[in-house]
C-alpha cells in the first residue's frame, strides 16, 4: 500500500531508493524535488549524497556558483569525492568534467544556470546527472529572457523526476520512482490517496482531481491512508530549524 512518509529522514531515504532505482533503469538526467520553504538545503543535500559515496572520486557534486562550492568544500568535511561549481564563460563546465567522474549531483541549480546544466547534461553523456532541489521553475527567478524560458521548457522534458514531494493547502503531490504521480488530501487526521497519474497532475487537472463533485474513472476506490508527513507539518517544520 502506498505511504507517504512520516520524517524528513525517511523522505531523503526513500530519494536516494528512487534514485538508484532510476538510475538502474538507464535514466542520465533525474531530478529530486522537496519543495518544503524551510529546507535548509545544504544539510540535507549532504546526507542525500551519502547515498553514493561509495563512488568516491568517481562522484563530482556541483554548486550554483565559486562561493558556494567554496562553502561547501569549508563545511563538509572528510569527504572522499569532488566538490565544484556549474562554470562560466572563463571556465566552462565541459572543462571541468573529466574521464574519472561517473556520476554529478548539481545542488539546488536554478533557471539562471540550466544553461549550464543542459551543458553538463551532453557533456556527461551516458553518465547519470542528478538534479538535487532544482529551482528551474522559481517564480522568484527574474533576469531570464524569453531564449532562456525556451531553453528551461525544452531542457525541462528531458528531465526524469525520481523523487517529488510538494504539500499544498489540505492536499500534497507525491512522487517516489517507479511509482506515478499521487495525489493525496487532508481528510482528519489522515491523508487519503485519491488520484494516480503517468505525468504530474498541474493547471486544470489538478483542480479537477481535487474537486470533491468530480468522479475520476481509474482513481482508487478506496483510498488508501497515510497519517504521513503532513498531518503534523508544523512539528515537522520545527525540527528543520534545529
Amino acid at each position: 500500500m502506498s505511504q507517504l512518509p512520516t520524517t524528513l529522514e525517511e523522505s531523503i531515504a526513500l530519494a536516494q531508493a528512487a534514485t538508484m532505482a532510476a538510475i538502474a533503469d538507464g535514466h542520465q538526467r533525474i531530478t529530486v524535488e522537496i519543495l518544503i520553504p524551510e529546507l535548509k538545503s545544504m544539510g540535507w543535500a549532504r546526507q542525500f549524497i551519502e547515498a553514493f559515496s561509495d563512488r568516491g572520486n568517481t562522484l563530482k557534486v556541483l554548486l550554483p556558483d565559486t562561493g558556494a562550492a567554496a562553502l561547501a568544500k569549508r563545511d563538509w568535511q572528510d569527504i572522499n569525492f569532488k566538490i565544484d561549481d556549474l562554470g562560466n564563460s572563463r571556465s566552462p563546465i565541459e572543462a571541468k568534467i573529466q574521464a574519472e567522474d561517473q556520476l554529478f549531483i548539481a545542488i539546488e541549480p536554478s533557471a539562471i544556470e540550466v544553461a549550464q546544466v543542459e551543458k553538463l547534461c551532453i557533456a556527461a553523456g551516458d553518465r547519470p546527472v542528478i538534479l538535487f532541489l532544482p529551482k528551474l521553475e522559481d517564480a522568484a527567478i527574474v533576469g531570464i529572457g524569453y531564449a532562456a524560458r525556451q531553453l528551461r521548457d525544452r531542457f525541462m522534458t528531458t528531465l526524469t523526476c525520481a523523487y517529488y514531494i510538494k504539500p499544498l493547502e489540505t492536499s500534497a503531490i507525491y512522487r517516489c520512482y517507479p511509482a506515478q504521480w499521487q495525489v493525496w488530501v487532508e481528510q482528519g487526521d489522515e491523508y487519503a490517496l485519491i488520484a494516480e497519474r503517468p505525468q504530474k497532475p498541474v493547471g486544470d487537472e489538478l483542480d479537477e482531481i481535487l474537486t470533491p463533485s468530480t468522479t475520476n474513472p481509474g482513481d482508487p476506490a478506496t483510498p488508501a491512508k497515510s497519517v504521513g508527513i503532513f498531518a503534523s507539518l508544523g512539528r515537522f517544520l520545527r525540527t528543520l530549524s534545529r
